[in-house]
């Protein structure tokens, strides 16, 4: 599933997938075991915990605790528990390489085999030069207030809207919409990315990133998101374009922890 909505996206110009380790990139296209297992290191490890116990192959001395904590992953994981005699460099690697591309094999298979059925695969697998392309390094991907702007939808007032109370005037839709511009043209590319990803849940833009003005509710009225429909609500009692940045500072504190809707 995960493999075919990648290839689906590249195929209909939507985001790319950042973040994923090199090495199972590399892992993704045939080549040999020996230059994949080469490029590893400890951040190519996903789980905190057991990448702290496999680092304690680089210390000299282990405590007591640390001593268990190697022995418990190393039966766990059927390999043998290390001695005085152990060559610690290499069960460094055979773990790292278990925790990274072992573990994880089947699901390497399985991503490969959906990127097939959407008929990129040739393309992958014959110009590697695209790969940087669809699983873009997170840290190398930049966002400007040009790229977000781009793609912008931005509000217009009602004019079919038979509620009185729901109708809002184009000025004050213009004004909310300027101080939201505002924001986003002085926002850093990391500020940015945690604003797409609040957006959309996702953290490169989309060609649709549509912005609406609602009602407020009151002043505690926060902006919220629909991340499945790529809509941002910002309530419309903001008389300066300091207060809604203040707001929407605290908004982008939750993309860590969930969607974007607060």
């Amino acid at each position: 599933m995960a493999g075919r909505m990648i290839g689906h996206s590249a195929i209909h110009g939507g985001p790319s997938l950042s973040g994923l380790s090199l090495t199972i990139i590399d892992a993704l296209i045939p080549g040999t075991k020996d230059i994949v297992t080469s490029k590893l290191c400890l951040e190519d490890c996903p789980e905190i915990e057991v990448r702290d116990t496999i680092s304690l192959l680089l210390k000299e001395e282990w405590t007591d605790e640390e001593s268990v904590r190697m022995a418990n992953l190393c039966t766990d994981w059927y390999f043998p528990v290390p001695t005085k005699e152990t060559n610690r460099l290499l069960l460094f690697q055979q773990l790292l390489s278990h925790a990274v591309l072992g573990r994880a094999n089947a699901q390497i298979k399985q991503f490969r085999k959906g990127i097939k059925e959407t008929g990129i695969w040739p393309l992958l697998t014959t110009r590697p030069d695209v790969l940087p392309l669809l699983f873009p390094c997170e840290k190398d991907v930049e966002l400007t207030p040009q790229m977000i702007l781009k793609w912008i939808r931005w509000p217009e007032a009602s004019t079919d809207s038979e509620d009185s109370e729901d109708e809002m005037s184009a000025s004050q839709i213009a004004l909310i919409s300027g101080f939201f511009r505002t924001f986003v043209e002085e926002a850093s590319s990391d500020v940015l990315k945690d604003l797409v990803k609040f957006w959309t849940g996702w953290e490169l833009p989309t060609q649709c990133l549509k912005l609406q003005v609602v009602k407020s509710r009151g002043r505690h009225h926060l902006p919220t998101a629909s991340t499945c429909y790529e809509r941002l609500r910002v309530p419309d009692h903001y008389k300066s374009g300091s207060e809604l940045k203040s707001d929407l500072q605290q908004c982008l504190q939750s993309v860590e922890t969930g969607f974007g809707l607060i």
